[in-house]
């Protein structure tokens, strides 16, 4: 399930696409959520508490779940499948953080990616699972890349979390871990330099990073839209592929998202119906008070262009609650 790029490019530009691959649909929406929302861990005892620094545009899975998204300093969050996570068994002398709050978390708290690397290194939290619709295990693991360009994966192995932080980090997808994606490029040239050309995450980190090496540099507001749009969509999974419960890091693309760090916009692009929209996040209030408000997205109507003026009024979801 899923893959994520960000390409690097001249005068600051930086751009980062993913997409959502799944078994079944997850009813997403966007939504605007303002800074100053008091929020919830939703763990079944000591939940962790906050209230959130940034204002942001995210994409919510089942409206109950952050899976991505970019707040108003330009971090930006995905959340994919790793079906190796494991995040220890429950100590209650931490406050608990559902997943599904993990990547809002980030983003309601953080404008960088050092910033989000220094306070999460601790573990000032542990992560709880809740059962995703289906009886899916959430098995997860988190992206974060800043408006400087600068990337971290977090991880938990065996109940611990491990952070790989660089620049240099542009492509993740599912399994194997991040440190074994890493060793992925060297065997693929040992080999001869094929490009594979499954749906296995293995072979689609490799052709995402393979074509991101291939992107001309360009810095408008248009062309890196476009080339990562395109590399996202060269890795995504089609339909025709069956899901396979037993194997949730191949499953069909639901939708993909780009984000322009600099200029902080948003693109998603559902792949059942033709149209990508975008939003702006300088036509939206993130300030303390604005108002909460959402755009049906993966079953809402064909939508073209900037999309701010057509989000509504909501009240603020809650995240899946622990198992």
């Amino acid at each position: 399930m899923c893959s994520r790029l960000t390409y690097l490019g001249p005068n600051d530009t930086v751009v980062t696409g993913r997409s959502m691959d799944w078994m079944v649909p997850v009813g997403t929406n966007l939504w605007i959520l303002p800074a100053g929302l008091a929020r919830d861990g939703a763990a079944t005892e000591n939940a962790l508490a906050w209230t959130s620094a940034y204002g942001s545009v995210i994409a919510a899975g089942y409206d109950a779940a952050t899976t991505d998204g970019i707040n108003e300093a330009g971090l930006v969050a995905n959340l994919l499948y790793l079906g190796t996570a494991q995040y220890g068994v429950r100590d209650l002398e931490r406050p608990g953080l559902s997943v599904t709050a993990w990547a809002q978390y980030a983003l309601d708290m953080f404008a960088t990616v050092d910033e989000a690397v220094a306070a999460l290194g601790s573990e000032p939290f542990q992560i709880v699972a809740p059962i995703l619709p289906g009886g899916f295990e959430p098995s997860l693991h988190l992206s974060l890349t800043d408006a400087s360009g600068d990337s971290a994966i977090f991880e938990h192995i065996d109940g611990r979390l491990v952070i790989h932080h660089s620049r240099n980090y542009q492509v993740m997808t599912n399994d194997p871990t991040f440190a074994e994606q890493l060793a992925l490029v060297d065997q693929w040239k040992s080999n001869g330099g094929t490009l594979p050309g499954s749906e296995d995450p293995a072979d689609r980190f490799i052709r995402a990073t393979h074509y991101l090496a291939l992107v001309p540099p360009a810095d408008d507001e248009v062309q890196p839209i476009a080339d990562v749009l395109a590399i996202v969509r060269n890795v995504s999974v089609p339909f025709m592929v069956e899901p396979d419960p037993a194997h949730p890091n191949v499953a069909p693309t639901l939708w993909r998202t780009v984000a322009d760090h600099r200029r902080r916009r948003y693109f998603f692009e559902g792949t059942n119906l033709p149209s990508i929209f975008w939003v702006d996040l300088d036509q939206v209030d993130l300030t303390v008070g604005a108002a909460v408000r959402r755009l049906v997205a993966e079953d809402g109507p064909v939508r073209v262009g900037e999309v701010s003026a057509q989000f509504e009024d909501a009240i603020a979801f809650g995240f899946m609650p622990e198992a």
